[in-house]
């Protein structure tokens, strides 16, 4: 069985969303990132991670992808044209949506309040907007990579999601509708349903 670190609203979400789809069985060790007990499983205190067996593993996008890899589901075969696809689109994520999120994220209550650029949010919200367009354009199926759900549509709906709670602009109307359907899948609700927040 494997040991989530990390709460139900931090980016620990997707790697609990991706045990549900995966149908594996997991504890949950709701720690809040910096806190003692994140810095248990990892010296950064960033959450998640994820212990498997002896092994203990960071960082959210990472253990989605091994979890894919290691189940063979939810993920095209390494070394095929369509993992190079499938990956280009994880790091498109990871640039343009995840690290703009993290941005604001940092300027607003994760850096020293002496640390932060309020300013600078508004220009990120610009940013993440554009992106959205961006992705909403690409969208031609009825998931990221096509007629399958992979490691991308949860990383875009998680990141969706982050842009709400944070006070976002909302998506354009095709993305935002593709990202309601998802949260629809029962994974997506199981993992909700662990939040006693």
């Amino acid at each position: 069985m494997y040991t989530v670190i990390g709460g139900v609203r931090s980016r620990a979400f997707r790697v609990m969303w991706m045990l549900e789809e995966l149908g594996q069985s997991y504890d949950m060790i709701a720690a809040a990132p910096r806190s003692d007990e994140a810095r248990k499983y990892n010296p950064s205190g960033k959450v998640p991670a994820l212990v498997d067996g002896d092994e203990v593993l960071t960082d959210s996008v990472a253990l989605m992808q091994y979890l894919a890899d290691k189940h063979g589901a939810l993920t095209s075969p390494a070394g095929t044209p369509a993992r190079a696809r499938q990956d280009a689109m994880l790091f498109w994520l990871i640039d343009e949506f995840d690290a703009i999120l993290w941005a604001a994220a940092k300027h607003s209550f994760v850096f020293p309040e002496e640390q932060r650029v309020p300013v600078i949010k508004d220009s990120l919200k610009a940013e993440f907007a554009r992106s959205a367009t961006q992705l909403a354009d690409r969208l031609d199926g009825p998931y990221l990579m096509g007629d399958a759900i992979t490691v991308p549509d949860l990383l875009a709906v998680h990141c969706i999601n982050w842009s709400i709670g944070a006070g976002f602009e909302p998506v354009d109307d095709r993305l935002g509708e593709w990202a309601a359907g998802l949260r629809k899948r029962d994974a997506f609700k199981a993992v909700r349903a662990r939040d006693t927040a």
